[in-house]
C-alpha cells in the first residue's frame, strides 16, 4: 500500500475522531436532542473498509453510524446539521444520530434496529447483480447482531444467490453492558459465517493497513462474481453503549480491558507508524490537526445558524407521494 494512502487514510480516523470528540463535548449543551452512539476508539473498521469502495458501492450502517458516513464520503456539514435537527441536515433533521441516509455519498441509511439493515443491503446487492453492474453492498453490524435471525436468513440468502455482499462484523465483544460470551457460546463469529460455504477473513481492528489490504481482496471476489465475503474485527468501544460520557467506572468490564484496549489505538498506532518510517513530522501531524479542527468549527457553525424544520412539514414524508 502506498504511503500517500496511508497518509489519508491516517486523517480520515483522525478527522471521525475528533469530530466525534467534539459532539461529546458539545452534547452536554443539549441541543443535540437525539441519542448518540460514539465509534471511538473503532475508527479503522469504518475507514479501512470504505477505502476499498467506490462512490457507488452501497454501505448500509447501525446504530453506532457516524464513522462509517463520515469515511464513505458523507458531508461533516450536513451531518452536524443533522445531529442538531436542522433542516439543512442530511435527513432535513428527522433522522438524527440514528437515521442518517445520504444517497449522494452512497449512504444508503442506518437504523437503531440491530440488524434492520442488514436484509435491505442484501436487497440492494441483488439489485446490482439483477441489473449487471459491478456495485457491491456493504452492511456494517456488531457481534449482537449475530442473535438475531435476520442476519442468518441475509446469510443464507446471499450465499444461494451469490451476491456481491460484503458483511462486516465490528465485534467490540459487548451489548450495551453485556460481554458476549453471556450472550453467546464460544465459538469464533467468523467461523458461523465460513459455515455458508463462502469466503470470510478477519484480521486486526486497530490496524488500518490490514484491514484495507484485506477488504480491498474481499471486495474484488465480490466484484468478480464469487459471491458474499464476510469480514470480522475486533475492536475496543472506549465511551458508553449510547452516550457521550465514559462509563468504566459501572465495573461491567474486567478491570484493566479498556485501558488496554486503548493502548492499541489505531489513530496512536499508525501515527507512530508514520513517524518511525519518516512520513510525517510533528509539524506535520499539528498541521493536520489543526485543519481538521477548523472545518470541524465551521460545521458546528453551519448547523448552528440553519434553520429548524416548519411545523406545517410535520407529517411529510410519511407516505410516498
Amino acid at each position: 500500500m502506498f504511503v500517500k494512502n496511508i497518509i489519508k487514510l491516517y486523517c480520515s480516523m483522525l478527522r471521525i475522531r475528533l469530530v466525534e470528540e467534539a459532539l461529546a463535548f458539545r452534547y452536554k449543551e443539549q441541543e443535540m436532542r437525539c441519542p448518540m452512539h460514539l465509534s471511538i476508539g473503532q475508527e479503522a473498521v469504518a475507514v479501512g473498509v470504505s477505502s476499498a469502495l467506490n462512490k457507488d458501492d452501497e454501505v448500509f450502517s447501525n446504530h453506532r453510524g457516524h464513522a462509517h458516513y463520515l469515511a464513505k464520503g458523507g458531508d461533516l456539514n450536513r451531518m452536524v446539521a443533522e445531529l442538531y435537527g436542522k433542516t439543512t441536515g442530511c435527513c432535513g433533521g428527522r433522522g438524527g444520530s440514528m437515521h442518517m441516509i445520504d444517497l449522494s455519498a452512497g449512504f444508503s441509511g442506518s437504523t437503531p434496529i440491530v440488524g434492520g439493515t442488514v436484509p435491505v443491503a442484501a436487497g440492494a446487492a441483488w439489485a446490482a447483480q439483477l441489473q449487471n453492474t459491478d456495485r457491491v453492498a456493504v452492511a456494517f453490524f456488531g457481534d449482537a447482531c449475530f442473535e438475531e435471525g435476520v442476519l442468518h436468513e441475509s446469510f443464507n440468502f446471499a450465499a444461494l444467490h451469490k451476491l456481491p455482499l460484503i458483511f462486516v462484523c465490528e465485534n467490540n465483544y459487548y451489548s450495551v453492558y453485556t460481554r458476549i460470551h453471556e450472550r453467546q457460546p464460544g465459538r469464533p463469529i467468523h467461523l458461523i459465517a465460513k459455515a455458508h460455504g463462502w469466503s470470510t477473513d478477519h484480521g486486526d481492528g486497530n490496524d488500518i493497513i490490514s484491514i484495507a489490504t484485506i477488504t480491498q481482496d474481499a471486495v474484488e471476489r465480490a466484484r468478480e462474481g464469487y459471491g458474499p465475503q464476510f469480514l470480522e474485527f475486533p475492536v475496543c468501544r472506549w465511551r458508553e453503549h449510547c452516550g457521550p460520557n465514559w462509563d468504566d467506572h459501572l465495573r461491567y468490564r474486567p478491570e484493566g480491558e479498556l485501558a488496554a484496549g486503548q493502548e492499541k489505538c489505531p489513530i496512536k498506532r499508525t501515527r507512530e507508524w508514520l513517524t518511525e518510517n519518516n512520513e510525517m513530522k510533528e509539524q506535520d501531524f499539528q498541521e493536520m490537526e489543526a485543519g481538521i479542527q477548523k472545518e470541524i468549527e465551521a460545521a458546528f457553525e453551519f448547523a448552528l445558524s440553519s434553520s429548524i424544520p416548519d411545523k406545517k412539514d410535520l407529517s411529510r414524508y410519511l407516505y410516498a407521494e
